[in-house]
């Protein structure tokens, strides 16, 4: 996100915070708060007075300062993060919202419509969706057709574009709330009539999936618990947005499992660049943390996964492989493996992303079933 505009939003969020509070702010008051020049933040007051932000409640007599007051007092945003990933021509979009009904809304609305979306999936306040590159049209109005619609992604000088077509409640969004959104790098709008298109502007970061298995021994530690710990580590790291963490089944009759033997993985949204320091900083935390020497981890890029690496993980929930067959798999497919007897388990893990939970925890289950592709 700019600078300009991330400092917009801590102008905003201070001023509306004093309005509920107090009715009012004044310059020094926000000066106080953000240890700025009381003439940076006059300059900013002024700017979002222009922009019918704020208001003037109460003009400067003498020694009195002016009062002012922000012309909302709405959510500042529904919208908690809004960011992006790319693998060759597809997208995938992740919107977390503040409110599981509004995540339900977009979700219901969104699939209904279709445009460029080629899949939509909620997990409780996020929502993830896959998209291919390009426009397709969506006439929104109001029940039955959509009250919005994704009509067009793009990837530009290392940054997605969504446009977003929408009526009512789903245009105030766009139009008031989604620039404060964590992510966002900017969105402009454009009316006609009661519709409102607009385009969303987010970084192409870079899909990672980490791994992680035989960390645990009996009566001390827990992978789930090391790779949500992982997790929460990596996301302070910048450059790096936090997707989730799954828990994952393998063969329950494997000698020696704990727990029936699951595994876990991780998923991030990274700053291209960044990709080299996030692994080297997983393993090492990993390395550090985990109770048995077996520890195994796998990195891999691309949320896309292949028909070989896919079956890779229905054979480690049906049958005993081996590390040679790990390592031969790993490098068909570019993944990165570390660690001991462990990557056997972390490979699986890392070629099961994107599938349900339900398919991921009952290794029964025919790991070719994904999330049900928006007709």
């Amino acid at each position: 996100m700019s600078r300009v505009l991330e400092r917009r939003k801590q102008y905003l969020r201070l001023m509306r915070q004093a309005t509920l509070e107090s009715g009012y702010f004044t310059v020094a008051d926000i000066a106080e708060a953000t240890d700025t020049p009381r003439s940076t933040v006059q300059d900013w007051v002024n700017r979002l007075i222009e922009e019918g932000c704020v208001l003037i409640t109460e003009e400067q007599r003498g020694r009195h300062a002016a009062r002012y007051a922000a012309t909302s007092v709405m959510p500042e945003s529904a919208c908690r993060r809004i960011f992006t990933t790319i693998d060759g021509g597809e997208v995938e979009i992740y919107h977390e919202c503040m409110s599981g009904g509004c995540a339900a809304f977009c979700e219901f609305h969104h699939a209904r419509a279709g445009g460029a979306l080629q899949s939509v999936h909620r997990d409780g306040t996020l929502l993830r969706e896959r998209a291919c590159l390009g426009r397709r049209e969506v006439a929104v109005g109001l029940d039955p057709a959509p009250a919005v619609g994704i009509v067009g992604v793009f990837h530009e000088d290392g940054c997605i574009r969504q446009q977003i077509r929408c009526i009512g409640g789903p245009a105030y969004s766009l139009t008031d709330m989604m620039s404060f959104a964590e992510g966002v790098c900017g969105v402009t709008v454009r009316r006609e009539g009661a519709v409102v298109e607009g385009e969303v502007v987010t970084r192409a970061l870079a899909y990672v999936a980490i791994g992680i298995d035989d960390t645990d021994v009996e009566g001390e530690g827990a992978t789930f618990a090391l790779a949500l710990a992982l997790l929460q580590h990596l996301a302070k790291l910048d450059g790096v947005m936090p997707i989730g963490h799954r828990v994952a089944m393998l063969n329950p009759r494997l000698e020696g499992a704990t727990a029936g033997n699951s595994c876990s993985y991780i998923e991030l949204a990274v700053e291209p660049e960044r990709v080299p320091q996030i692994e080297e900083a997983a393993v090492r935390f990993v390395a550090g943390e985990a109770a048995s020497p077996e520890w195994g981890v796998a990195v891999r890029q691309g949320f896309r996964v292949p028909g070989g690496l896919r079956a890779y993980g229905r054979s480690a929930r049906e049958a005993v492989l081996t590390r040679e067959a790990a390592e031969a798999t790993a490098e068909g497919f570019g993944i990165r493996l570390h660690g001991g007897r462990g990557v056997i388990g972390a490979l699986a893990a890392v070629s099961l992303i994107g599938l349900p939970h339900d398919v991921l925890l009952d290794p029964g289950r025919d790991v070719c079933t994904g999330w049900e592709p928006v007709e």
